[in-house]
């Protein structure tokens, strides 16, 4: 509130926006802590380490060992993104489906397709039904290497099936029934 001259009356302070906002709030977050006997300043509360030459190191620059301020891998910022926005579950999914063949091995791989994921149930298509036969009795060893992968609870059952059978069934006019019988000679 300003009078007709523009200043501001006595006694009132201005009202602060943006950076000065910000740097007010630092202050008394500054004094509060000293307040309380925390170190306040910049850069880490640990003491700095004396180099050999007895000279202080800078704490702006980063050093040969790990700091926080290096670069970090592309995978963990994704992955802690993922967790904060709660998406973590639809990455596993994603993670079974798109790394199938590392997840599994490259053997079961190369014969059989993860169809679908519903309800924690993975629906798995074998090229053939030894192959279904063949999953089926590694059920238990494929989950572990899925849990593994991805952790536990994403796929808690597999459902497996072998490649369709043929269909007898052809044309509108169809006559119910066993079907042919006498095809094969």
């Amino acid at each position: 509130m300003t009078d007709q001259n523009g200043a501001e009356p006595a006694g009132k302070e201005p009202e602060l926006r943006g950076v000065d906002l910000a740097r007010r709030a630092l202050e008394e977050a500054r004094a509060a802590a000293k307040a309380s006997g925390k170190s306040v300043g910049q850069g880490r509360s640990s003491p700095q380490r004396k180099l050999r030459t007895g000279a202080r190191r800078r704490s702006g620059w980063s050093g040969a060992g790990p700091d926080p301020r290096d670069p970090q891998l592309f995978g963990a910022l994704t992955g802690s993104l993922a967790k904060n926005r709660g998406w973590s579950a639809k990455v596993a999914e994603g993670t079974v489906f798109g790394r199938w063949a590392g997840v599994v091995g490259e053997d079961i791989a190369a014969h059989a397709t993860p169809l679908t994921l519903k309800d924690n149930v993975l629906s798995i298509a074998a090229e053939s039904t030894a192959w279904a036969t063949q999953l089926r009795m590694l059920q238990s060893q494929i989950l572990a290497k899925i849990s593994a992968a991805v952790g536990p609870g994403i796929v808690t059952s597999l459902k497996i099936s072998g490649p369709a059978a043929p269909s007898w069934r052809k044309g509108e006019r169809h006559v119910r029934g066993r079907g042919p019988r006498d095809t094969y000679g």
